[in-house]
């Protein structure tokens, strides 16, 4: 079976950890020692994180000099968000059926 677009950001989004880096990221863009700094794991952790976050799309890398900054990129949420939409859809349809063969 095919995997969906949205499978890579649910299973990025899985983690708690990469919940707090993604919403600060999103607050402003960070390199990994910035992102290190505010958490109680090490920076080579960050880094593994961080690039889970990047394979699913959710992040672009630049590099600033020496440094490699990461900032949010939201289309694959946007994708993601579009799929619970149509579920959600689904799901009303087949209550409101449903609803309508027991009343």
């Amino acid at each position: 079976m095919p995997r969906h677009p949205a499978d890579a950001v649910f299973g990025a989004l899985a983690d708690p950890t990469r919940r707090q880096l993604l919403s600060a990221i999103a607050e402003e863009p960070a390199t990994a020692t910035e992102l290190a700094s505010e958490l109680p794991i090490s920076r080579q952790a960050v880094v593994k994180h961080l690039g889970a976050l990047s394979e699913a799309g959710l992040l672009a890398r630049e590099r600033v000099g020496r440094d490699v900054r990461y900032h949010v990129t939201p289309a694959p949420l946007s994708d993601a968000v579009s799929w619970m939409a149509e579920v959600g859809g689904q799901w009303d349809e087949r209550l409101a059926a449903l609803a309508r063969r027991l009343a």
